[in-house]
């Protein structure tokens, strides 16, 4: 059996951040849409997805760490040859006290290779705007998944034939090899050979799915995406995964969101921040402005006189909308006051003016020190 940090590529001491984001990368390596007929690549994709589904939850990775599976009904001493323990003890105590003892072992787990069983969860990354994360967004995506055969109904048999009983496990899917010792009998269960644990054995083998009773097919699936979602938020969508098998019911689908980045505006959780640019008279006597929002309207904002470049003003509620909430984030706007370049001679005879009424140093010079120079020297 593989191991399951391996299969990640990550350290067993790894933390969740670590293992999620190696998932997420070999995900995006191995996803079978991007190598489609590739079977060597949808086994990969497969392993690590289970892989993950254990790592990534704090209990199955304990019993993992400690017992080298995840199952809480298995035996944590499977290692020890194949010995099902509970036939052992079974066998020593009915052979010491006469078969008082013979229910040791007798409430195992079903291993019925027909019982229904549910099918896997799949996980999608589905990217969206900051704009489409604001207001919300439908959109199509298309899922590859497992799904039952329609041509042999999910039996993997030829239509007209149907499956017949593994002759070497009887239906059981499983094995069982007795040896005697000196302290009894030791009995080891393996996986049938013949029928890999289904039970069933197919002579004639359906042409559309080869015997496997499901065939991969694309499904398109029209997703709604609420208003305010955050990066790396989960959406699941119920029933929407893999096909299950022998009636059982269909997986989820996992849906992670992906926020992209804005040219003009970050986001701090709820809240909006962005860039305002003012004038020195604007920031120094105050004034009424407008500042664009996210959705690219305009919403007044009140300047105090005195602002200073880098102060934070706030206009409440244009942020972003919480998930399943009517609150609204607000938006915050840097201010960052403009100096202009060039200046005509009427602005600036008004600043040295201002600059000599505060008692202000400043440049006589009329022109800048690059045009002094070409005053000075190429003139």
């Amino acid at each position: 059996m593989e191991d399951l940090y391996e299969i990640l590529g990550v350290k067993r001491d790894a933390t969740q951040d670590e293992i999620k984001k190696a998932y997420r990368s070999l995900v995006k390596q191995y996803h079978p849409d991007a190598h489609p007929g590739d079977k060597d690549v949808e086994e990969k994709f497969k392993k690590i997805n289970a892989a993950y589904s254990v790592l990534s939850d704090s209990e199955k990775r304990a019993r993992y760490d400690q017992f080298g599976t995840a199952d809480p009904n298995s035996n944590p001493f499977g290692g020890m040859g194949g010995m099902d323990l509970g036939d052992l003890f079974g066998d020593i105590f009915s052979q010491a006290f006469g078969g008082g003892f013979g229910g040791f072992g007798s409430s195992r787990r079903n291993t019925n290779p027909n019982s229904p069983r549910r099918g896997n969860d799949i996980e999608m990354i589905v990217n969206v705007t900051l704009l489409e994360a604001m207001k919300g967004v439908s959109r199509e995506i298309e899922v590859m998944k497992w799904e039952t055969c329609q041509h042999c109904n999910g039996t993997g048999a030829k239509p007209g034939t149907k499956p017949e009983t593994c002759p070497k496990c009887h239906g059981s899917g499983q094995v069982r090899q007795a040896q005697q010792s000196l302290f009894g009998q030791f009995v080891s269960i393996t996986t049938c050979p013949d029928c890999h644990g289904t039970g069933k054995f197919i002579k004639e083998k359906c042409d559309e799915c080869g015997g496997r009773g499901q065939v991969r097919k694309k499904h398109k699936l029209e997703v709604k995406i609420p208003a305010g979602v955050e990066r790396n938020m989960r959406l699941r969508i119920p029933g929407a995964g893999e096909a299950g098998t022998n009636g059982g019911e269909a997986g989820d689908l996992h849906l992670i969101i992906d926020v992209g980045l804005d040219a003009n505006f970050e986001r701090h959780g709820s809240d909006l921040h962005t860039s305002l640019l003012l004038t020195y008279p604007q920031a120094v006597l105050g004034c009424e402005t407008e500042i664009k929002t996210l959705d690219g309207k305009t919403e007044k904002i009140s300047v105090p006189a005195g602002t200073s470049h880098g102060q934070i003003l706030k206009v409440k509620g244009m942020g972003m909308p919480k998930v399943n909430s009517k609150s609204t984030g607000d938006l915050y706007a840097h201010v960052f006051i403009e100096i202009p370049k060039k200046l005509t001679d009427k602005q600036r005879e008004l600043i040295k003016s201002l600059a000599d009424e505060m008692k202000a140093p400043v440049n006589e010079n009329k022109a800048g020190f690059t045009d002094w120079l070409k005053d000075k020297f190429f003139s």
